[in-house]
């Protein structure tokens, strides 16, 4: 998702992504055949977003890479819509018409994208073609241009956290199949599946990541219930909706639960893993990152930092 984009600079992406209690900062290296190389990871603590911007954008040396941040779940939309039967250039004009009675503001003030999702290729000319839309208010992308200006750090591209979850889970993809991952964290849990490299499925789930930790036990797997129903109602619909596309796992994300890695695998009828991000990163200069908490934390810098630009639709 591209919201706007200015000239390429080097190679690999400075991700900054902004938490309630301060930042996170991941600057990578990609190459290929080799594991993505994380050359820093840093948390910045704090209440002044601007302060810590500024700070960790001259301690990165943000001028060397290409800057990109993510959206706070709240802060956007996403919704899937039939794609419009347009020439490329008339594409997002065509879309923001379709979303008008959609969004919950009005679609002039918003800013869009697209995220195509690619057919079956053996259905013809009966495929049903649809694509992600992500719209957010103008307001809220002109501020976070705004804070990252104020701080000297030249902004590349906005993302969103389902891509950012998407490019981890392209990872761990086995040839010819596809992924579910499932990641919790302050502002809930997130559902997508992958297949081939591109995002399919993408579902929030409304559970704050407390209620999966709490201490008394019939709460706790009260909570594990509705997380289950939510995955089994999901991956069913996703299973009717993209028949061409064989979900092999359902893979976890790094996190403080205990015990839903087990309550899912005895409750689902696929194959259910808990990532370590150490075995698909090289972690040999942020050997922090091989703290399951840290894991978590910068879960969605690491995402965001292993951007690939493609074609712009």
């Amino acid at each position: 998702m591209r919201f706007f984009r200015k000239a390429k600079k080097r190679e690999g992406w400075l991700a900054i992504v902004l938490q309630g209690d301060g930042l996170c900062a991941v600057s990578m290296q990609i190459a290929p055949d080799i594991k993505p190389q994380v050359r820093q990871a840093v948390f910045y603590p704090g209440k002044s977003h601007a302060e810590l911007l500024e700070k960790a954008g001259r301690e990165l040396h943000a001028h060397a890479y290409r800057s990109i941040t993510v959206l706070s779940h709240g802060e956007y939309q996403i919704l899937s819509v039939d794609a419009p039967n347009v020439a490329p250039d008339e594409l997002k004009t065509a879309v923001r018409w379709r979303l008008k009675d959609m969004l919950d503001f009005h679609v002039d003030d918003a800013t869009i994208d697209v995220l195509d999702l690619p057919v079956d290729p053996n259905a013809g000319m009966r495929a049903q073609h649809s694509m992600f839309a992500i719209a957010a208010r103008n307001s809220v992308i002109e501020s976070r241009q705004q804070l990252f200006t104020k701080a000297k750090v030249e902004l590349a591209v906005i993302d969103i956290p389902e891509t950012a979850q998407r490019n981890i889970s392209a990872l761990v993809e086995p040839a010819g199949r596809g992924v579910a991952m499932l990641s919790f964290g302050s502002e809930g849990g997130l559902l997508t599946v992958s297949y081939r490299g591109e995002l399919y499925l993408t579902r929030r789930i409304d559970l704050p990541l407390e209620q999966l930790m709490d201490e008394d036990i019939d709460r706790r797997n009260a909570s594990f219930d509705r997380v289950t129903l939510e995955l089994q109602r999901s991956l069913d619909n996703f299973e009717r909706q993209y028949s061409f596309i064989s979900v092999a796992k359902l893979v976890l994300a790094p996190s403080a639960v205990s015990g839903l890695e087990e309550y899912l695998s005895s409750n689902l009828y696929m194959p259910v893993d808990t990532l370590d991000l150490a075995t698909v990163f090289d972690v040999e200069r942020a050997p922090e990152l091989s703290d399951r908490l840290l894991q978590q934390r910068f879960l969605v810098a690491l995402g965001a930092a292993l951007r690939h630009e493609e074609t712009v639709l």
